[in-house]
């Protein structure tokens, strides 16, 4: 099953911890998946899923001071990568993007990738959350 065949939707936090846990399986890698929504959205707890999906047994924290955390997968690389507190795209340019797609196994799932301009790798997938009326509920797109 190749990742456009998960299929987009409402979802609970369960439902979405369930939805990225399938999207990691049917990833190709290299990959480079990009979340976007508003703060709180769920951009997070969607990476810990997509990266349980990817076999990491670490915590999975947020990179938000840090940019960058790795993890080790599955047969695979994780990479979370957190644009939150980036000021121009040009803070970027350090962060080694060249390098993560140089691994074929890699995974790079990146929190606001609005944000990083020409910086950031053509994204493979870009996840766009949103609220909905229900304040429980997350609306889940693929971009």
């Amino acid at each position: 099953m190749g990742a456009s065949a998960v299929a987009a939707g409402t979802f609970d936090e369960a439902g979405l911890a369930e939805w990225g846990v399938r999207f990691a399986r049917s990833l190709a890698r290299p990959a480079v998946v990009g979340l976007s929504g508003e703060l709180g959205a769920g951009k997070t707890t969607l990476v810990r899923a997509i990266a349980v999906g990817l076999g990491v047994r670490q915590s999975v924290t947020s990179p938000t001071f840090a940019l960058v955390h790795r993890y080790d997968g599955a047969g695979c690389t994780v990479y979370h990568v957190d644009g939150y507190r980036l000021r121009r795209p040009g803070e970027a340019a350090d962060l080694g993007f060249d390098d993560m797609m140089r691994e074929r196994d890699a995974v790079v799932l990146v929190e606001w990738p609005e944000r990083f301009g020409a910086e950031l790798p053509p994204l493979t997938h870009h996840v766009v959350l949103s609220y909905v009326a229900d304040a429980v509920l997350r609306r889940l797109e693929m971009a």
